[in-house]
């Protein structure tokens, strides 16, 4: 049995003038969230099913600056790597018939969310701390901001960052509550639910 998803629809649009709108002008889809909330596995099953072109921005950032995310943080600091983010972010979100899968922390620097929010759809994909920590615990990316953390510590960090983030993260036109993606099923359900969400 697959938990349930809720979807949260922005401004009042109704499905039509999703659909038409999208069929109009709209070919950026850009999803947002925490890091571990499944952007990146999401955002390559919905291109591959839309037939657009599929961007991480931070495997973007590492190929234009060839060093790892993990690298540029040891050398620059966070604010050296923002900058950076900052700047790939606005050749990104100009390519078109994209998804976008933006770091964790992408909106909540600069104007970031606003410069996203005109560029294209952007959905936030809202998760649990418990639900991020497993996520977290299965993939195999290296976090430069959890090293050194145990469970507790990590699941109260993430508590904490989602708290000075939610403001930012809830500026995006639609949002998706996303619970345990621990199978292609439950991945196949969340993209279905934010097809239905944008109409298309």
């Amino acid at each position: 049995m697959y938990e349930r998803h809720s979807i949260t629809k922005r401004k009042g649009e109704n499905h039509l003038t999703q659909k038409s709108l999208f069929q109009k002008e709209m070919n950026r889809i850009i999803l947002i969230g925490y890091m571990g909330a499944g952007k990146t596995t999401i955002g390559k099953v919905l291109a591959k099913e839309l037939d657009m072109q599929f961007y991480d921005l931070d495997w973007y950032i590492e190929s234009r600056m060839r060093k790892t995310v993990p690298q540029i943080f040891a050398e620059s600091g966070e604010e050296g790597f923002r900058k950076i983010e900052h700047n790939m972010l606005h050749e990104v979100a100009e390519f078109e018939d994209v998804i976008i899968s933006c770091g964790g922390g992408t909106p909540c620097f600069f104007d970031n969310i606003d410069y996203l929010n005109q560029q294209g759809d952007v959905v936030y994909l809202k998760v649990e701390p418990e639900t991020l920590y497993k996520h977290l615990k299965m993939g195999k990316t290296e976090r430069p901001l959890l090293k050194g953390k145990s469970q507790e510590e990590l699941i109260a960090f993430i508590r904490e960052q989602l708290e000075k983030r939610e403001p930012f993260y809830t500026k995006a036109r639609y949002m998706l509550d996303v619970t345990l993606m621990d199978n292609y099923e439950k991945i196949k359900i969340s993209v279905e639910k934010i097809r239905e969400l944008l109409g298309v």
